[in-house]
C-alpha cells in the first residue's frame, strides 16, 4: 500500500520520511512510498539514527503548529511513548514570531464588526505572548477592567486542515503496512487529535471551560481561574479576565519567603483530586507555562484549551488507582489496571502484574524528590500496551496531568509529598463522592427505578407462579458449547459400547472356535470364522471414523 504523493504535500511527506527513518521504522517508511523521496539523503539520515529526544522535540517545532499540537498529544500516550521522549514532548513551545498588529485589527473587525477602539477602551499592540495558533494582547474596558484577549492567527485553519490531511492518509497507509500501527490504532489517534484540535479552534470552546472550571474551584481560596467576558468572545476572539504572575518554574527562595509553599502545593494537589473524582473535568496540561504564581500569593491557572472529562464509574477507578499506588499496593493495582484497560487477544495478564508490582514496590515511600507520581501512571499505561492491555485515553492523559502537576508542586514546595496527600485526602474525597451520588437528581433517578420494578413485579410474579402451577417452568444454564460437550459425550458412550459389542465377538469366536460343526471356512468353525470377520469389519469402522471425523475437529 502507497502514499498517493500530492505534490503540495511533498515538503510534509519528506520531513515525516526522515524521522521514520532516524527512529528506525525504515520498512514503514519503504512500505508506504516515503521512502523514494529521500534520494541521496537516506545513508545520511540513517548515521543519525535514533536521535536525542530534545532533538525530536525540536524537528516537531520546526515543522508548525500542527505537529507542535501533536507532540504534546503524543506526550500524553504513555502507552505509546517512551518516558524519555514524553518529558521533552511536555517542553514544547509554539517558538513563533506574532503576526502584524493589521492582522489583529482585521481579525477583531470581522468578528465584531467594529474596528479595535470601538470594541476595546485600550488596546497594546505589541503582544503579551504569541503563540502558533494564536496571541494575547492586553486590553482595557469602558468599565476600567484590564483584559487578556487572545485573538486567533488568520489562515490558521486551513493550514491545520492540510496537515491533518496528511496524517490522515499516512495512518491509514500504516496500519495496512505495520501491525504495530494497528495495535495502538494510529487512525483512531488522529481522529481524535482532528477533534481536539477543531475545539481548541474555537475560542467559544475555552470560555466555557473557564466558567466550568471557575465555578467547580470557587471554593479554593488560593487558586484563581480567569473568567471570560462573554460579549467580547467568538469562535477567533477570547477575551478574559488578565492574570499576571511570574511561572512557577522561576520562583526564587526569595519568592519561597513570601508564602506557605507546602499549604500552597497541597491545596493545588487538592484541588486537582477534585476535580479528576468529584466533578469529573480537569485542566489537562498544567505545565509550568500555565501555572503562574501571582503577586498575592495565589495560584492562577491559564490555557483551557486542552480538558479532560471523566465518567462516575472511572473517577471512582481512578480514585482507587491513586490510593493503592499511595499506600504501595501492587495486587490492588493492578487489578484496578485490568478493570479500567482493555484486555486484547494477546493480554499476557501474568507479565502486566509483574511489572505493576515492580514499578509500585521500587516506589513505595518514596518521596516527591524521588519519584514522580504522574509517571507511574505513565509507566503503567506503557507496561498495558506491552503486555496487550489497551489503556483508556483518560489513564493517559491523567498521567500526564499528574506528571506536569509533580514538576509544578516540586516548584512550589521541593518537600512536598503528594502520595501522602493523596493518602490524607482519600476519605473526604470518598465521603464527598458518596454525597454526591446522594443527590436530587440520583435519588429520583433511584425511586423512578422503584417505582418501575414496584409496578412490573406483581406481573412478573404471576407469570412464574403460573407456570410453575402448569409445570412449563424451565431453568436454562448456559456453559460454554454445551451443544458440543453433549455431542462429545455420546460420541463417547457409542464408540465405547461398540468397542465392547467388538470385543464380545472376539471373545465369542475364540470360545466356539473349538466346537466342531459342519459348517466350515477354511477348516475352521464357520460360525467362529464369521464372528471374527464381523469383529475385523466393526474395528475397521470405527477406526475409520476415528480418523474421517475426530482429527477434523
Amino acid at each position: 500500500m502507497k502514499l498517493s504523493l500530492k505534490p503540495q504535500h511533498l515538503k510534509r511527506y519528506r520531513q515525516i520520511a526522515s524521522i521514520l527513518l532516524r527512529y528506525g521504522l525504515s520498512e514503514v517508511a519503504r512500505s508506504s512510498g516515503l521512502e523514494d523521496l529521500l534520494g541521496d539523503d537516506i545513508s545520511r539520515l540513517t548515521q543519525r539514527a535514533h536521535p536525542k529526544p530534545a532533538e525530536l522535540a525540536a524537528e516537531l517545532e520546526e515543522m508548525g503548529p500542527t505537529f507542535v499540537k501533536l507532540g504534546q498529544v503524543l506526550s500524553t500516550r504513555g502507552d505509546l511513548v517512551p518516558a524519555e521522549y514524553i518529558a521533552a514532548l511536555q517542553t514544547l513551545q509554539d517558538r513563533v514570531g506574532p503576526v502584524p498588529y493589521a492582522e489583529v485589527e482585521q481579525v477583531i473587525l470581522e468578528e465584531f464588526g467594529l474596528g479595535v477602539p470601538h470594541v476595546f477602551n485600550t488596546f497594546e499592540p505589541v503582544p503579551l505572548a504569541a503563540a502558533s495558533l494564536g496571541q494575547v494582547h492586553v486590553a482595557g474596558l469602558a468599565d476600567g477592567r484590564k483584559v487578556a484577549v487572545k485573538v486567533q492567527r488568520p489562515g490558521i485553519r486551513a493550514r491545520l486542515a492540510e496537515d491533518l490531511d496528511v496524517l490522515e492518509e499516512l495512518a491509514s497507509v500504516l496500519e495496512g503496512v505495520t501491525e504495530f500501527a494497528v495495535r495502538y490504532r494510529f487512525k483512531s489517534i488522529v481522529a481524535d487529535f482532528r477533534r481536539t484540535l477543531m475545539r481548541e479552534l474555537d475560542y467559544r470552546t475555552e470560555a466555557e471551560n473557564l466558567r466550568m472550571l471557575g465555578a467547580n474551584l470557587a471554593g479554593f481560596s488560593s487558586i484563581v481561574v480567569p473568567q471570560p467576558v462573554d460579549e467580547l468572545t467568538t469562535s477567533r476572539v477570547l477575551t478574559m479576565q488578565l492574570v499576571t504572575g511570574k511561572k512557577v518554574t522561576d520562583i526564587t527562595t526569595e519568592d519561597r519567603a513570601g508564602f506557605d509553599g507546602i499549604r500552597l502545593a497541597n491545596e493545588l494537589q487538592k484541588a486537582y483530586m477534585k476535580q479528576v473524582c468529584i466533578d469529573g473535568f480537569f485542566h489537562a496540561d498544567p505545565h509550568p507555562g500555565n501555572v503562574l504564581l501571582l503577586a498575592d500569593g495565589r495560584i492562577g491557572l491559564l490555557d483551557l484549551g486542552m480538558v479532560g472529562r471523566l465518567s462516575p464509574e472511572m473517577r471512582e477507578r481512578l480514585l482507587r488507582l491513586l490510593v493503592a499506588l499511595g499506600e504501595g499496593r501492587p495486587e490492588a493495582a493492578a487489578d484496578l489496571a485490568v478493570k479500567i484497560g482493555h484486555p486484547g487477544t494477546r493480554f499476557d495478564e501474568a507479565r502486566f502484574r509483574g511489572l505493576v508490582k515492580t514499578q509500585v514496590t521500587a516506589n513505595a515511600g518514596a518521596t516527591m524528590a524521588q519519584i514522580q507520581l504522574g509517571r507511574v501512571i505513565m509507566d503503567i499505561a506503557r507496561a498495558s500496551a506491552d503486555c496487550g492491555l489497551q489503556p483508556p485515553a483518560e489513564l493517559t492523559m491523567l498521567g500526564k496531568t499528574l506528571l506536569s502537576l509533580d514538576e509544578v508542586g516540586r516548584a512550589i514546595a521541593p518537600g512536598f509529598d503528594p502520595y501522602e496527600s493523596i493518602r490524607r485526602d482519600a476519605i473526604p474525597l470518598v465521603l464527598q463522592m458518596l454525597k454526591q451520588g446522594a443527590s436530587v437528581t440520583n435519588v429520583l433517578g433511584r425511586i423512578l427505578e422503584v417505582n418501575e420494578f414496584g409496578r412490573e413485579l406483581p406481573a412478573r410474579v404471576n407469570k412464574i407462579l403460573d407456570r410453575v402451577a402448569d409445570n412449563r417452568l424451565e431453568v436454562r444454564v448456559r456453559s460454554f458449547d454445551e451443544q458440543e460437550l453433549i455431542q462429545g459425550l455420546q460420541k463417547v458412550a457409542n464408540r465405547i459400547t461398540q468397542g465392547l459389542l467388538i470385543a464380545a465377538l472376539v471373545v465369542g469366536a475364540a470360545l466356539i472356535m473349538n466346537v466342531k460343526t459342519s459348517f466350515t471356512i477354511a477348516g475352521y468353525p464357520g460360525l467362529a470364522v464369521l464372528l471374527f470377520l464381523l469383529a475385523v469389519a466393526g474395528a475397521l469402522v470405527l477406526v475409520w471414523d476415528i480418523l474421517r471425523h475426530d482429527r477434523k475437529r
